[in-house]
C-alpha cells in the first residue's frame, strides 16, 4: 500500500519512488511484477501524472522497474540481482570491519565517504 503525505516535506514523487523501491527490496513486489499504468496510480493516489511518471523514471534509472513500451512497468529482475550484491558486499564489508577491530560507527563514516556522503 502507498501512502503520500501531503503535509511532508519530501515531495510526493519522492515519497512514491522510496515506498516502491522498499517494496522491490523486501520483495513485497516481486520481479515480473506489473505495476499500475502511470494515470492509474496517479488517479488512485490523487496526484499528478508527472508526479508517478517522475518515480517511474527515476525507478527505471535505477534499474529497479522495467518500461516495456504498451505493456506497461514491470519489476526488473536486474535491480533485485543488483540489490542482492549490494547486501552481500554489505555482508563481506562487516565481516572485514569486525575481524580488524574497526568501531561500528567509524565503520559507517568510511561509507559514506567512499559514496561521496556528506559527513554528518
Amino acid at each position: 500500500m502507498i501512502v503520500i503525505d501531503a503535509a511532508s516535506p519530501t515531495p510526493p514523487y519522492e515519497q512514491l519512488r522510496a515506498q516502491l523501491a522498499r517494496q522491490i527490496q523486501d520483495r513485497s513486489l516481486a520481479v515480473g511484477t506489473r505495476l499500475p499504468t502511470i494515470r492509474r496510480l496517479a488517479a488512485d493516489l490523487s496526484l499528478a501524472v508527472n508526479t508517478v511518471a517522475r518515480a517511474y523514471r527515476e525507478l527505471e534509472e535505477a534499474g529497479l522497474i522495467e518500461t516495456r513500451g504498451r505493456a506497461g512497468s514491470f519489476v526488473s529482475a536486474a535491480g533485485v540481482q543488483a540489490l542482492d550484491r549490494a547486501h552481500s558486499a554489505a555482508r563481506d564489508y562487516a565481516a572485514v570491519v569486525t575481524s580488524v577491530g574497526i568501531d561500528p560507527a567509524e565503520a559507517v563514516r568510511i561509507v559514506e565517504a567512499a559514496l561521496g556522503v556528506r559527513q554528518r
